[in-house]
């Protein structure tokens, strides 16, 4: 693989050994403000529009569920972008959301709303896969697309990323360690980079937080492979990584849109960019600069065009920091899913911080 750019040992060393050993949790930070409070309804996804209105998706969880998809307005969730989309409705799984995962929103103010159709500790529901293009002006579904060609039930899509200039979108799968290019004129799609080592997770690597490791009921340590993703605005280039190693990989779109290329050599395009510590999600803003971030040291980082990591700002309430959106009021959103603290990973018992906010902070400068 081409590498981006090297750090010096010490920082190298210094960056892999905060991913297991993380500082001790920082205060609350003045410059990280509240938009809103969830009570038990976990956020995972969300997007901003031009307009700085917010959307925030929900899992489907049996003891907690109303809305998976919502418009925060005053504070407050609103099922969007109707309440029959967010009906509880198993027999219609194709046009009902199942479990929304990921949102985005692209330069021509589009929202584009994935759902796996994958809701945790319930059977999948493959038929449900899909991707929905809304239209904000008027709220209402443009397009759906429902991913015929994928081995569906091999497939568990999880963040997405658009190009509106080419029609394409961008989308991770963890659980084929693949990214999935979708024609957005045709619908057609092709996996490309499954199971290279930058869209694998490392077996050995185990995640700890606040030094407990986390692992579910049965002792399986929790393990991703690729997941976050981001697109720079000028769509040249794609990043992406595995939640459970440490590394931020990127390359070019060009290679990822040349279907004659053979898989090794859309491999030998990919660039390490940065030791980066354990991400989740990650954003790119106008500038270049790519947000990540940082549950191990509760953090929001960024890597800078030139390569160099930055803090953005830490604060004890990151816990699992998860999705970004970005507002023309200069503001970056974030979610805390506080995956680390359900049920699943401490034995049957509910760690959570409730209640699940939702957070601002300005961009770096």
């Amino acid at each position: 693989m081409k590498r981006f750019f090297i750090l010096f040992p010490a920082l190298l060393l210094s960056l892999m050994v905060s991913a297991q050993s993380p500082k001790s949790a920082p205060e609350q930070s003045p410059v990280v403000e509240t938009v809103a409070d969830f009570g038990k309804h976990q956020p995972i996804g969300l997007g901003v529009s031009k307009e700085n209105r917010v959307f925030v998706t929900f899992p489907k969880n049996p003891e907690h569920y109303d809305y998976g998809l919502a418009e925060i307005v005053n504070g407050q969730r609103r099922p969007y972008p109707n309440a029959e989309w967010n009906q509880w409705d198993s027999l219609n799984p194709q046009n009902r959301f199942v479990n929304v995962q990921a949102l985005f929103v692209d330069q021509t103010n589009t929202l584009w709303v994935l759902d796996p159709a994958n809701p945790s500790g319930m059977p999948a529901f493959p038929t449900g896969i899909k991707l929905l293009k809304i239209n904000l002006a008027t709220n209402r579904v443009d397009r759906i697309y429902r991913f015929d060609d994928l081995p569906r039930d091999r497939t568990a899509l999880n963040d997405v990323q658009v190009d509106p200039t080419r029609q394409i979108a961008y989308l991770s799968d963890p659980k084929r360690a693949a990214i999935i290019v979708l024609d957005l004129k045709t619908g057609k799609s092709r996996a490309v980079l499954e199971g290279d080592k930058s869209t694998k997770a490392d077996p050995t690597f185990v995640l700890t937080i606040d030094g407990k490791e986390v692992r579910d009921t049965k002792g399986v340590p929790f393990s991703s492979n690729v997941n976050g993703v981001a697109l720079t605005t000028d769509f040249r280039y794609f990043y992406f990584r595995p939640i459970t190693q440490t590394k931020l990989f990127r390359i070019e779109t060009k290679y990822l849109l040349n279907p004659s290329l053979s898989t090794e050599q859309v491999s030998s395009h990919v660039e390490t960019v940065a030791e980066t510590g354990v991400s989740h999600g990650m954003i790119a803003d106008k500038k270049g600069d790519i947000y990540l971030t940082d549950s191990p040291n509760k953090a929001i980082r960024y890597v800078t065009p030139s390569g160099k990591l930055e803090t953005l700002v830490r604060d004890n309430r990151f816990l699992w920091p998860d999705s970004f959106g970005i507002g023309t009021d200069g503001y970056l959103y974030l979610t805390a899913a506080q995956i680390q603290r359900t049920k699943r990973y401490n034995d049957g018992d509910d760690k959570v911080e409730y209640p699940f906010r939702l957070y601002r902070m300005k961009l770096a400068k």
